[in-house]
């Protein structure tokens, strides 16, 4: 349905809800190295539960690979930022698009940042004076709310 695409994330819990949403809403999840822990990391499996076997998880060594190999439209990349100028509640997706999200820590770099058009660096609404939310519920809000456009397709 959906593409979710992390970048070099560190914390292995966040990943591995990552990959339990991802195999709960038919999306594919892509991560870009480095990555904070290993695939094998007890918090992150124990996060992912037994959905490991049904998220379709690829990786890369780094961003330009990535570019490389899959060649998502710039037109349907969409790059999810505090920095952003967009919001999310006000872009409409579709079906396939490519959703990146950045470090816990850190965010998304800004030369990745500055490969996107204003309309695709997109932010979530929060109060006045607060940082940022945490990658998991990140992602889980902004891939719900396309699957909520698309009329929640495929699911029961």
């Amino acid at each position: 349905m959906f593409q979710i695409i992390l970048y070099q994330p560190e914390i292995p819990p966040n990943t591995g809800n990552i990959i339990r949403l991802a195999a709960n809403t038919g999306s594919k999840l892509h991560l870009i190295e480095p990555l904070g822990f290993t695939m094998e990391d007890k918090l992150m499996r124990r996060a992912g539960l037994d959905y490991h076997e049904y998220a379709d998880v690829q990786r890369y060594p780094d961003w330009d690979t990535f570019l490389e190999q899959q060649s998502p439209k710039a037109s349907r990349l969409f790059a999810l930022s505090t920095k952003g100028v967009s919001y999310v509640h006000e872009t409409n997706f579709l079906p396939g698009d490519w959703l990146l999200f950045g470090q816990e820590t850190s965010g998304l770099p800004a030369p990745i940042r500055e490969q996107f058009d204003h309309s695709h660096l997109l932010r979530l609404k929060m109060m006045n004076g607060q940082r940022s939310l945490n990658l998991s519920n990140t992602v889980a809000i902004v891939l719900y709310e396309a699957w909520r456009q698309q009329n929640f397709s495929g699911a029961i």
